[in-house]
């Protein structure tokens, strides 16, 4: 595999940087988070997002979307990861339109993908149940009853889980908190009786909130796939969602590391450009090194996925594994070298600290990847 975009791609990564640096830039997460917007993204921009044709980039022509596959929404995810742009883009065109593209009925797929690809329906994926990522440790139940299913239970972290129209739910119809089995998914209204959802503000001012499923009947229908076989359908499309959330975290160390070195050619100390320092030109070099390696495994991921590839759980694992270091280095490294200016609002690089260090935590931290990689591979 060669690790280079095609034509095709370079024209799409153009077509998005062009869009984030000029339409999104981090000044518009600057005013969600002072305005303290209840939605926390902005509608307009998530209008163009759709009209560009983001939103449907997983989805197939046929079902309204433009099916340009995983390494276009790598691409897209990277120049948005450039300037912090806030959208419902991860959580209902990654996640849940993957999930529904791996487990979904043809009524379901018909109903909801067109939808999405139009912009007119936003979901959230509930997993979390407690502070570290682990599917198989899920153990909010889906009791059968009769012909219907009753929730119960609380999900956390829930990505734009308050403006999602529908959730999609993975809960527990049989075995323990750490079964292979017993796992299914449901799809609710988010308005549904019995559903409570609470916003939560994290750090990086995005979105998040916590889901209480209070005896919550579902129809048999609205079950996403099979009966207690979900895990493989969603470990598949979690592969994708880190895969896409490292070219996230890719972008954002880019826009970090370019930042640096603008600021080492220019600010002075003793009268002299601190670029010029050797220490700190050895530190700015591992940056530049950490940077490249970031680029060749995210590729690698994205390209896994593309080609449907058999090394797609390891490839995704070492991605967010890899760039779970690399961003901590390199936002670490920013704001140190931007010395006392760093650590305060006036510049941006402490907001890219800050979203890294959520991005980290979500769908599994650097541990949970490194063991989930060496157990792949027989360790």
């Amino acid at each position: 595999m060669a690790l280079v975009l095609t034509e095709e791609q370079t024209m799409l990564r153009d077509m998005a940087k062009q869009f984030f640096t000029e339409q999104v830039p981090v000044t518009n997460l600057r005013q969600l988070r002072d305005d303290k917007d209840q939605d926390g993204y902005d509608k307009q921009v998530w209008q163009q997002i759709v009209e560009l044709g983001f939103s449907g980039i997983l989805i197939p022509e046929e079902q309204g979307g433009t099916g340009f596959g995983p390494i276009g929404l790598g691409i897209v995810m990277q120049e948005a990861g450039r300037t912090l742009a806030a959208s419902p883009l991860y959580s209902t065109a990654i996640l849940s339109a993957g999930l529904i593209l791996a487990a979904g009925s043809e009524q379901q797929k018909a109903a909801l993908l067109p939808q999405i690809a139009g912009g007119e329906l936003l979901m959230a994926v509930a997993i979390e149940e407690g502070p570290h990522h682990n599917p198989k440790q899920i153990a909010m139940t889906a009791e059968k009853d009769g012909d219907a299913y009753v929730l119960s239970g609380d999900k956390r972290f829930v990505i734009d889980g308050h403006i999602a129209d529908k959730l999609i739910v993975v809960a527990r119809t049989s075995g323990a908190a750490g079964d292979d089995k017993g796992l299914s998914m449901f799809v609710l209204d988010a308005d549904t009786d019995g559903v409570e959802i609470t916003r939560t503000h994290m750090v990086d001012s995005r979105n998040a909130a916590n889901v209480r499923f209070d005896n919550v009947k579902l129809s048999a229908d609205q079950a996403l796939g099979g009966i207690d076989a979900a895990l493989p359908e969603l470990e598949s499309v979690l592969d994708l969602g880190r895969a896409c959330l490292a070219a996230e975290m890719l972008g954002g160390i880019e826009a970090v590391f370019d930042s640096t070195i603008e600021y080492l050619k220019e600010r002075k100390q003793f009268g002299v450009i601190i670029g010029t320092f050797q220490a700190l030109k050895h530190r700015a070099a591992e940056m530049f090194c950490e940077v490249e390696i970031c680029q060749s495994v995210v590729l690698d991921a994205l390209s896994a996925l593309d080609e449907r590839r058999n090394d797609v759980p390891r490839a995704a694992s070492l991605a967010k594994a890899r760039l779970g270091d690399s961003a901590r280095l390199i936002t670490n490294e920013g704001v140190q070298m931007f010395g006392g200016i760093g650590m305060t609002d006036a510049v941006d690089v402490g907001l890219y600290l800050k979203r890294a260090r959520v991005q980290a935590q979500m769908l599994g931290d650097t541990n949970y990847h490194r063991a989930r990689y060496a157990d792949l591979g027989g360790y």
